[in-house]
């Protein structure tokens, strides 16, 4: 039975320590299957679907600047982690019989597309999925403002977020038992209160461009389309 879901096209955002799994640092290659077979599942129920991941599980700009790299370069180092992530995803999504394309940021021809707006919302069109790497192909802006820069470009319809825990809390849910989950949000909350689900530019683009951001868990197996059915555990920030 073919899923309902309230989207036709979205964009994902995955941090890079997703792609972990259990291990310290790198890819778990069984992490990225089995994000794939989701994102794979949700695709042949014809949801076109972007993708931006972090790089973090590979090189952190912001801890190499604070140990000694100039911050611009320890930037651009992090934006080439993106893109050996995004090549793994897209291995995973060809293995689910997925059609991939990774458009880069920063031209690199010999192993991706550069980034086009045009040919990137072609691409969707004709139903493939696009991973969008190297940031936003400059310094200073996290791969949070990257992946809300491409939602609004692609003309999404939400932007989700897939983090290690179900949804936004009023702190971390880790530390304190206590933690309280919001069903929902609003921007201005989400600014107000510094609950730092995205940076704050990313939040003020959707704000501004009044696309809703969906939180939720990586972990729970089929969590992605759940959320997508409108039935899944999550935040909504809208």
């Amino acid at each position: 039975m073919e899923a309902r879901y309230q989207y036709s096209r979205v964009l994902l955002k995955l941090s890079g320590e997703a792609l972990m799994g259990n291990a310290a640092y790198g890819i778990d290659v069984s992490m990225t299957d089995r994000i794939a077979k989701e994102v794979a599942y949700a695709h042949e129920n014809n949801l076109q679907i972007g993708l931006v991941i972090g790089g973090g599980n590979i090189f952190r700009g912001l801890s190499a600047a604070a140990g000694g790299i100039e911050r611009s370069t320890a930037d651009y180092m992090g934006m080439l982690a993106t893109v050996m992530n995004a090549l793994a995803m897209q291995s995973a999504l060809e293995r689910q019989g997925v059609d991939t394309r990774v458009m880069s940021a920063i031209p690199m021809t010999t192993v991706c597309e550069p980034y086009i707006r045009r040919r990137a919302v072609r691409h969707m069109e004709k139903g493939r999925v696009v991973i969008f790497a190297a940031g936003t192909g400059n310094p200073y802006f996290t791969t949070d403002t990257a992946a809300a820069l491409r939602a609004a470009e692609m003309n999404c319809q939400a932007l989700l977020k897939g983090t290690q825990v179900d949804g936004v809390y009023d702190s971390d849910p880790k530390n304190n038992p206590k933690a309280k989950r919001y069903d929902t949000l609003s921007y201005q909350k989400v600014l107000s209160d510094d609950l730092r689900v995205m940076d704050s530019s990313a939040i003020a683009l959707m704000r501004d461009n009044k696309i809703p951001i969906i939180v939720f868990s990586l972990h729970e197996k089929g969590g992605f389309d759940s959320v997508m059915q409108g039935m899944g555990t999550c935040t909504t920030i809208s």
